[in-house]
């Protein structure tokens, strides 16, 4: 296209006269487009680039999000028949490659933020509070996607400047070496005394930036990945102590909705807004994978009142997790019932399966907790629903507390361990426990998050993985009205060896001949 456009003006220039197509390219500049190194100089100039790096985080959060989520035990792939997404179905089963395009569009979201958050610390200069703030932020930013590469990928390259061209092609950290980054930009974010605090557990305006709990936490869960449990411990504690946080106490099947973005349990989410004039800069397809198959479905009564149709049916529970449901809390189970529904009691609500129809990847269970709202919604595009504004929860003040436990547990802090777990069990209206063991929390956890993202590296971190995924992908089943079948089996399936960490994208390592591909993915 340039080419063509070249030649084209060259053809002009000949026709005309070269000052003629001068005079015509004479176009009068509007505004000083700015450089690396006249830009990022005004308080103003530094928020539009943290705006980009807030813009870069959720962007990534697709990625993010059905990758780990299908890594994990808890989600069918699903989708509209077999083939609907291969892709998809190659992470849920254990039978990707190095080639993979979700892992790879994950590897490069993650260092693309990285990337925006360099812009904002090396050419912004700290010189006000709002530029030290800005810089604070996109240093949680850093970490964050650090803490991502280290937990899943394990060797890869650290990037903490922006890099000149002769480092273009950075060879494979280690894992300590990823894990001392995440630890050195939360640190001084946290302690450069700019990031906010929340006024009191209902600020819901603070909460959409980065606060310094949020710091905190996300520094706790470092500590705690590496098992520096007394340090993780007391770096939750202080997020626990602030009273800046709570659990949310209404309806907790209201949690994950618009109705309650940015709440008191909100650590933090990914911002979206209810704002129809602006819908397109809004849509996401995460809402429209993960809503029920909507097209296989007959929606009455309630149900057709309540419900956004136009979705996909990515992302269904497994029996395993509903059965996990009922034997802490029984079939009446208050957070149960309020996170899983059967297809029975989908039947009571109005929703049944269309004549001839059939859900793959589907056990006859439906998350509830996440179920698509017309309430969550920009705009009702019925066709193809993208456009809810529910904020992108990333880390709710549930895990805190549960993260917490473990840590306190781990360095033999019996009581704040119970303390810690009690609080959400009781928010699930069940009993308190009188001594907690690592499976009760193990336990708790699963229940608690599901399919929340946390899942998966929980299990490579417990050293749980290969045990509880060996068998995932070997059968596929299929609601239908007579029942559960398992029409698919398949040759190549389950977590290995290699599986403790996903490989290097193919395209990466053939771009970066200085890098090496993760043990057993050659």
């Amino acid at each position: 296209m340039k080419k063509s456009f070249i030649n084209i003006c060259l053809i002009a220039c000949f026709g005309l006269g070269i000052t003629s197509c001068e005079n015509r390219l004479d176009i009068a500049k509007h505004g000083n487009m700015g450089s690396q190194e006249s830009f990022y100089k005004t308080d103003e100039e530094a928020d539009e680039a943290l705006a980009s790096v807030y813009l870069s985080f959720r962007s990534l959060h697709y990625n993010w999000y059905l990758v780990k989520n299908l890594l994990s035990d808890d989600s069918w792939c699903g989708g509209g028949s077999r083939g609907d997404n291969s892709d998809l179905e190659k992470l849920n089963e254990y039978n990707f490659g190095t080639d993979h395009g979700s892992i790879q569009g994950l590897y490069s979201g993650l260092y693309g933020l990285i990337y925006k958050a360099c812009l904002v610390t090396d050419q912004v200069e700290p010189n006000t509070t709002e530029k030290k703030r800005c810089v604070a932020e996109a240093k949680f930013f850093r970490a964050f996607a650090h803490f991502e590469l280290a937990s899943l990928w394990g060797t890869a390259p650290v990037v903490d400047h922006l890099l000149s061209t002769n480092e273009y092609r950075p060879t494979n950290s280690s894992t300590a070496d990823l894990w001392a980054s995440v630890e050195k930009d939360l640190t001084e974010a946290i302690e450069s005394g700019v990031l906010p605090s929340k006024t009191d557990v209902n600020d819901n305006e603070t909460g959409i930036r980065i606060t310094k709990e949020t710091a905190e936490a996300y520094l706790g869960k470092a500590y705690l990945f590496q098992g520096k449990y007394e340090e993780a411990a007391n770096m939750l504690g202080k997020v626990i102590n602030s009273k800046k946080y709570e659990l949310y106490k209404g309806d907790y099947d209201q949690l994950l909705h618009a109705a309650n973005n940015n709440c008191c349990e909100s650590i933090l989410e990914a911002q979206m807004r209810d704002d129809s004039e602006q819908a397109t800069n809004q849509m996401t397809m995460e809402y429209l994978m993960t809503g029920w198959r909507s097209d296989k479905l007959s929606y009455s009564g309630q149900a057709a009142n309540d419900i956004a149709q136009g979705t996909y049916g990515f992302l269904n529970p497994r029996k395993d997790l509903y059965d996990a449901f009922v034997e802490t809390e029984g079939v009446n189970g208050y957070r149960l019932n309020a996170t899983l529904r059967t297809y029975d009691q989908m039947t009571s609500y109005g929703i049944t399966l269309l004549p001839g129809a059939y859900l793959y990847g589907n056990e006859g269970y439906f998350y509830w907790k996440s179920r698509p709202l017309k309430a969550d919604l920009i705009m009702d595009f019925s066709a193809f629903q993208a456009f809810q504004y529910t904020n992108l929860r990333v880390m709710r003040y549930a895990e805190v507390l549960l993260m917490a436990a473990e840590a306190y547990l781990l360095s033999n802090d019996q009581t704040n361990a119970l303390k810690c777990i009690n609080e959400v069990r009781t928010r699930a209206k069940l009993n308190a426990l009188t001594s907690v063991t690592l499976n009760d929390i193990k336990n708790e956890k699963r229940l608690e998050l599901c399919n929340e993202s946390v899942r998966y590296q929980d299990l490579i971190r417990w050293g749980d993985a290969k045990t509880i995924l060996a068998n995932q992908g070997a059968k596929i089943p299929s609601l239908s009205s007579t029942g559960v079948v398992w029409p698919v089996e398949n040759q190549m399936y389950g977590f290995k060896d290699k599986n403790t960490l996903l490989p290097i994208p193919l395209k990466e390592t053939e771009l970066n001949s200085n890098i090496q591909q993760n043990n057993g993915w050659n």
